[in-house]
């Protein structure tokens, strides 16, 4: 069983692996032509490992900008992986505390999409298929980010042949998935708006909190489904 929890890991991660690795060879291209070297781009891809905050930092590094800035800029782009965390605990609350040290160092976009889809469908949530799942993405990460550092520069600039419309739509495919689920449509909405004045009234990349906080409030103002409902009034009732 657990076998075949890793290969299943393995095969659902592998397509996300292929689509992510154009934009793991950006990251390394970009941060090269920021100054970084292709030690430094490898040691921040397999420590950081979170591709919009690997981008904000090296845009931050490449200017003079504070270090302190820089952390609190990452920071506010990464706060939704605390929502992330809250959200698959339930499925993972039987791992061990050395499992879920490393449940949360890969839990990037598409792993807690999975993740939730997959406790939600009744099948059991193992850490053998976490792992298998969150390393077929990982060591392909970094071994793309090192080689777009090292052959960056045959691209040119990524921008003029339209590669930096590579994170927005990565991340836009992540929340459509959740299209079907109850009052997605407003609090997209919301969000996305919100976060468009956040951009041009408060600046990048606090819009990405900002706009997703807008989304919270208005997604906890909503009363529970239906199908919630009456989960809560039996468990009243026991």
């Amino acid at each position: 069983m657990s076998r075949a929890d890793f290969f299943d890991g393995l095969r659902g991660g592998s397509a996300i692996a292929l689509a992510s690795a154009p934009f793991g060879a950006l990251f390394g291209a970009l941060a090269v032509d920021n100054g970084m070297s292709l030690a430094e781009v490898t040691f921040m891809s397999a420590t950081v490992y979170a591709g919009a905050s690997q981008m904000v930092g090296i845009e931050l590094f490449g200017h003079d900008v504070q270090a302190w800035l820089i952390v609190a800029s990452i920071l506010a782009v990464n706060f939704r992986h605390v929502l992330y965390s809250a959200a698959i605990a339930p499925y993972i609350k039987h791992f061990s505390p050395l499992q879920k040290f490393f449940t949360f160092f890969l839990l990037v976009d598409p792993q807690f999409a999975e993740t939730v889809k997959r406790g939600e469908s009744g099948k059991p949530v193992t850490f053998v298929w976490y792992l298998g799942f969150g390393i077929i993405i990982y060591v392909p990460w970094v071994l793309v980010s090192l080689l777009g550092g090292m052959l960056g520069g045959y691209i040119g600039d990524p921008k003029s042949i339209g590669l930096d419309i590579l994170l927005p739509a990565y991340f836009l495919g992540i929340v459509l998935d959740f299209r079907h689920r109850d009052n997605f449509l407003p609090v997209a909405a919301v969000s996305a708006v919100a976060s468009v004045i956040a951009y041009h009234y408060v600046g990048s990349p606090w819009h990405v909190s900002l706009g997703a906080a807008a989304g919270i409030v208005l997604a906890a103002l909503f009363p529970p489904p239906p199908h919630e409902q009456e989960l809560e009034s039996d468990l009243h009732e026991v």
